[in-house]
């Protein structure tokens, strides 16, 4: 029974790793071939909208950072919503050069309730049509002066939806924000700049992304309400057959969660998130993925795919092979060890490599001594663990979006002179 035992494991870790080995080709893309460039013929008129809930103090750092863009500045028109906020953010935001809408809602919270108002405000006073573009934000992110006109580069190619380069303000603080960090420069390089390069959609990741005016009129707004509205905003998108876009060329920057229960209740949120995005659409996914051959669905789905609950569900089934037969408790825990040391081993130098290599290519774009950087290679491994109780909790916990605090109010080149 040892045997038969083992032999399963090793089957379901060995579909584990086919399922996932496309990655692969996204790791070679992302390490050898240059990104995708574009130029562009058209200048386009574009709206800035920011959602912020008591946000005073960074809000201003990114208002700056619109506003000196090298972009035409007449073509560019930035719009907050203060969003039950208590605090001044509303008159910060308006000193600042924004044109500011307040809304006290206690009903409706979270980031897409907040857009759908602003993008409502925004048709009512200005018509439908009269921006071509929008770009979301949040307000503790900054801009490289060159990001709008990198962006509309894309844009003008036909690229109704566009995400970023995402950067960090405050990588270097802890092992926490360096996590966060690493983790996001590796989904610019080695996941949506390998999608692009491709031909495969890329994935929108919470801010720092451009939408065409037709797909707000599509969907009469925005019409993502889960606790992840960027992941179900991208699902929506890639299984109606849109492809979201990259360009490798446009920097933002955005804010990192310092203490380890912001960062929890922030990524419990996400993680819930991800499940609600997976359960209501994965039969839609499915669909396209057998039916129309769809590589972007598939993508998408193992995006989505609760690797937890997936490894939960074979643990179950490997117990019931156990008590199907005549077996001894030894033998069946000396089997779940062996794995478990297995896959604490693997994951750990699997998440070491993945961060030594997207450190090593990022290298001139992390911006904290070199001491550091090196630190944090062996530290990224225990961020990622801690996804583990995180999956666990937001599996059966209800939960709530709750505001994460930002304080890091700094400019573009701050950031750099770190």
């Amino acid at each position: 029974m040892g045997n038969t035992l083992d032999i399963i494991i090793v089957c379901i870790l060995r579909i584990f790793v086919l399922l996932y080995l496309y990655q692969t080709l996204y790791l070679i893309v992302g390490l050898f071939c240059k990104p995708k460039r574009f130029i562009a013929e058209n200048f386009h008129r574009y709206a800035v909208l920011i959602s912020a809930r008591n946000e005073r103090a960074v809000i201003a750092n990114l208002i700056e950072s619109i506003k000196n863009q090298d972009y035409l500045s007449e073509l560019v028109d930035i719009f907050v919503v203060a969003d039950n906020c208590t605090d001044d953010t509303a008159v910060v935001a308006r000193k600042a050069g924004a044109i500011v809408f307040e809304r006290f809602d206690e009903r409706q919270k979270g980031k897409g309730y907040a857009l759908n108002y602003l993008l409502g405000m925004i048709k009512q006073q200005y018509g439908p049509d009269y921006y071509e573009g929008y770009f979301v934000f949040d307000a503790d992110n900054i801009l490289e002066k060159d990001y709008i006109s990198q962006m509309n580069t894309v844009f003008d190619n036909g690229y109704s939806l566009v995400t970023s380069y995402r950067n960090s303000k405050n990588y270097s603080d802890n092992w926490i924000t360096s996590g966060y960090g690493l983790w996001f420069l590796r989904e610019a390089r080695y996941l949506n700049n390998a999608r692009m390069i491709l031909g495969a959609s890329c994935v929108v990741s919470g801010t720092g992304f451009l939408v065409h005016k037709d797909i707000i009129k599509r969907n009469g707004g925005w019409n993502c309400f889960l606790l992840t509205e960027d992941i179900q905003f991208s699902t929506e998108n890639i299984i109606r057959g849109d492809k979201i876009g990259y360009c490798a060329d446009a920097m933002f920057y955005d804010e990192q969660p310092v203490r380890f229960i912001d960062s929890w209740n922030q990524r419990l949120r996400w993680s819930k998130g991800f499940y609600q995005v997976f359960f209501r659409y994965w039969k839609d996914l499915a669909k396209r993925i057998f039916m129309e051959f769809k590589f972007s669905c598939y993508d998408m789905f193992m995006t989505l795919l609760p690797g937890l609950l997936a490894t939960i569900l074979i643990i179950l089934a490997c117990l019931g092979v156990v008590a199907a037969e005549d077996t001894s408790s030894k033998v069946l825990m000396d089997s779940l060890t062996s794995l478990a040391l297995y896959s604490v081993v693997a994951s750990y130098v699997s998440f070491f490599v993945m961060g030594l290599i997207t450190t090593l290519t990022e290298w001139k774009k992390i911006y904290c001594n070199t001491q550091k950087k090196i630190f944090y290679l062996f530290t990224f491994p225990l961020f990622m663990f801690t996804y583990l109780p995180i999956s666990i909790v937001a599996l059966f916990a209800k939960i709530h979006w709750k505001p994460i605090p930002h304080s890091v109010a700094v400019t573009a080149n701050q950031i750099k002179g770190q």
